[in-house]
């Protein structure tokens, strides 16, 4: 019995053994034979993978002109167990680098690996590229990789198309796609479009002999890849009207947003103070950076969709429209003004009294807007007073205040609609009524808006009631983009009849002999417009201004913030005017409002 156990067991063995014999066999004949990968891994010293980077797609404006490419550029790239007989005082001589330089790059990248490649001095130049690829054969271990860089063809809109730079180790861990060395959008367009942009690296593996020279293609070029360029993106800003509005707002700090009022497409974003983007690029870009972010005018801040600000009396129609929805004011209604006299709230000039809604609306009475806010608190439809502000807070909501969109906007901030809860906490519930709030009838107080959210209120106003989430982007390589679709359209919770008092207002802001931005009146134009005059307990007001125009065929909905500059009328109305004339009938007829624009340098004054 034992022995017949034992025998079993010795065939059970043996062919264990056997069966491993013969995976080994297998496994080896595979790896010679079969699998030439594991022979270019053991031929590493005389065969180098060089990664292919594809080229990022190109961005064109709204008529198909260049606003980012790429330009050539190229990486010394180092492989450290590579190195020998090195000559370092010729090698930094070649690079202009001093010893210390070099000790500290060759220890960076032996930190990295030793086996693998990684950037040693990057974005070389190309003259530079040709003086150094002559005498590179006398260092092994180190090689080119060439690359590109980006290149803005015209010094616009940095905030919104954003800049690249070398990724993480953050960005690495998030997407394997990324490798040490590589680029990556860091804001703007670049980022939020990183993935269509970016394309799909390649590799080619080349034959390098013992003296560091390539020799040609490993095995017929059989294993290397292509790299696939990135895709385009058309934006829906037009690059003269931003270059326009850059021009208006230098030396001056605040925004411009222009809207197309039937698409939500941007035709403009300015921000200001700004930078040529140009700066964000090459072996300077840190430097500059640096210098960028600690320079006190802040000029890398996006104020266009990060600024918050009270809105001030731009404000005012959303108050009318409300009121005329909920049936607390008809555009017959009147009310008094005794101009600085008025209480509770102070009307900033004497005007025509009593006055109704269109007549409130183009002199901007303060004392109007402040009966038809306490009409809207305290109507007798609701249980209370929290009830009725609930009810105003959603109407306001639908406006798109309080929100970030839905389209393709990045860093935009949401901005602040107090809810009762708040005013709850701060009075206590039931201890607060229209007049403890008073200062939203005039948008002050707790509310903040972006400018983004300003100009998609002119928006709104200037299509009776709806708009489309504000974005950017309207195609990828010609392809109509999924941001553009009806599923972002919006409708307020108030009806189009209501829209005609409003608007027909906005148009006396210009058109009447009281009207607030009388003086910038554009000829065979017409335009619709409110001034803000927004406090500032930081120092001088704010100056704020929204429009669109044509009245009858809205083309442009815009909105306008000079920070620090006084009444909405002084700057933000001229250069709201100036931005419509210029988008509408593609040039400038007012060239002394143009020239007093362009020659303010109010951040000196400040």
């Amino acid at each position: 019995m034992n022995r017949q156990t034992n025998s079993n067991r010795k065939f059970i063995i043996i062919g264990i053994f056997l069966f491993i014999a013969l995976i080994i066999t297998l496994k080896l004949f595979y790896i010679q034979v079969i699998d030439k990968s594991y022979k270019l891994d053991a031929s590493n010293n005389v065969i180098r993978h060089i990664r292919q980077y594809p080229a990022r797609g190109l961005v064109f404006d709204r008529n198909e002109k260049l606003l980012i490419c790429n330009k050539p550029s190229y990486d010394l790239m180092v492989i450290p167990n590579q190195i020998s007989n090195l000559d370092t005082n010729e090698f930094c001589s070649l690079l202009n680098i001093s010893k210390e330089q070099f000790i500290e790059k060759i220890e960076k990248s032996k930190n990295y690996s030793f086996y693998k490649p990684s950037v040693f001095e990057n974005q070389i130049s190309n003259k530079t590229f040709g003086y150094i690829q002559e005498k590179l054969f006398k260092f092994s271990g180190f090689f080119i990789q060439p690359r590109t860089l980006r290149d803005y063809p015209i010094a616009i809109a940095p905030h919104l198309l954003g800049y690249v730079g070398e990724v993480t180790n953050n960005d690495i861990k998030q997407d394997k796609y990324y490798k040490s060395g590589d680029y990556i959008g860091k804001s703007g367009i670049e980022n939020i479009y990183e993935k269509e942009l970016r394309g799909k690296k390649g590799v080619k593996i080349i034959l390098v002999d013992v003296h560091n020279r390539e020799k040609g293609s490993f095995n017929n070029a059989r294993y290397d890849t292509l790299a696939e360029a990135g895709r385009n993106l058309y934006l829906t800003i037009d690059a003269e009207l931003q270059e326009y509005g850059e021009k208006l707002m230098l030396n001056k700090k605040g925004s411009i947003v222009a809207i197309q009022p039937k698409t939500g497409e941007i035709l403009a974003m300015i921000s200001s103070p700004s930078y040529d983007p140009n700066l964000l690029i090459g072996k300077e870009r840190s430097k500059n950076y640096n210098n960028l972010l600690h320079d006190s005018i802040k000029p890398l801040i996006n104020r266009a969709n990060t600024g918050l600000y009270p809105p001030g009396s731009a404000f005012k129609p959303v108050n009318a429209l409300i009121g005329l929805q909920e049936k607390v004011i008809s555009p017959n209604t009147k009310f008094s003004c005794q101009g600085p006299e008025s209480t509770p709230i102070k009307c900033t000039h004497y005007h025509i009294s009593p006055l109704n809604l269109r007549q409130a609306i183009e002199v901007s009475c303060n004392s109007y807007f402040w009966n038809v806010f306490k009409n809207i608190i305290n109507n007798p439809g609701y249980n209370s007073v929290r009830d009725a502000y609930c009810a105003w807070r959603e109407y306001v909501l639908s406006f798109g205040f309080n929100s970030k969109f839905n389209g393709d906007l990045f860093s935009i901030r949401s901005g602040n609609v107090p809810s009762a809860d708040y005013y709850d906490r701060i009075y206590g519930k039931g201890h607060w009524n229209a007049l403890t709030i008073r200062s939203l009838a005039i948008g002050q107080g707790e509310i903040l808006v972006t400018p983004v959210q300003l100009a998609n209120l002119a928006t709104i106003i200037a299509n009776k009631g709806y708009y489309y989430s504000p974005h950017l982007v309207w195609a990828i390589d010609n392809i109509y983009n999924k941001y553009n679709i009806d599923k972002l359209k919006h409708i307020t919770k108030i009806d189009s009849v209501n829209f005609e008092p409003v608007i027909q207002g906005m148009y006396d802001v210009f058109e009447k002999s009281e009207g607030t931005a009388k003086w910038y009146k554009v000829k065979d134009l017409s335009i619709c417009g409110k001034t803000g005059t927004v406090q500032n307990p930081h120092g001088k007001d704010h100056s704020i201004f929204i429009a669109f125009a044509p009245k009858d065929n809205p083309q442009i909905a815009i909105s306008v913030i000079v920070e620090n500059s006084g009444f909405g009328s002084t700057w933000a109305a001229p250069i709201t005017t100036l931005m419509i004339e210029k988008y509408l009938n593609k040039t400038v007829k007012r060239k002394n409002v143009e020239q007093r624009i362009i020659d303010g340098n109010l951040i000196s004054e400040n």
